[in-house]
């Protein structure tokens, strides 16, 4: 739930603005928001990463139509209309080989 206090802070998704506006994604870590990147939301998925701070942002059409997993995929249709902004553990930028080494379990794993 999002956050509104007297301190601002810069945009942790533009770091252009200064704003107010917040939420605590983990316990003593919050990422602050601006309303051009809350109506950026709207259309697009955004996800921070929570090792490196990098943002990675993607038009919502594009990401759905690109899902392979299904039970993913209409997770995110369902999510469609909201505005979202997730965190991630790690990303490409900060832990390449760990990302490798994920996607590499991913095609030998069989259920």
């Amino acid at each position: 739930m999002l956050e509104i206090e007297a301190r601002h802070e810069q945009c942790t998704i533009c770091k252009h603005e200064y704003t107010s506006i917040h939420t605590e994604v983990m316990p003593g870590v919050k990422i602050y928001v601006c309303h051009t990147c809350l109506e950026a939301a709207k259309h697009n998925f955004i996800w921070v990463c929570m090792s490196c701070g990098q943002v990675f942002l993607r038009p919502k059409k594009q990401v759905i139509e690109r899902m392979q997993d299904i039970e993913l995929k209409k997770a995110y249709i369902l999510c469609e209309d909201m505005q979202m902004i997730q965190g991630i553990d790690i990303c490409v930028a900060c832990d390449p080989e760990g990302i490798m080494n994920y996607m590499d379990a991913q095609k030998t794993a069989t259920c």
